[in-house]
């Protein structure tokens, strides 16, 4: 009789946010990657440098990048 295989997921917490800045635009753009739960599994994002620091505290991210 073969094993069932695990199917459990590993735990998430969503209450954690990250970003990592990918790059600071002469634009005043700034490129980053958002995650929720898991810092591995990530979106890439851009906004103006005032959005993305509204975007940072809206969230209370944990900072990847420091």
């Amino acid at each position: 009789m073969t094993p069932e295989p695990d199917t459990r997921l590993p735990v998430c917490d969503t209450t954690l946010r990250y970003v990592r800045v990918l790059e600071r635009r002469a634009d005043g753009q700034v490129s980053f990657e958002f995650s929720i739960g898991w810092p591995e599994l990530a979106v890439e994002l851009m906004l103006p440098a005032q959005a993305f620091e509204a975007f940072c505290a809206n969230n209370r991210v944990q900072r990847l990048d420091t």
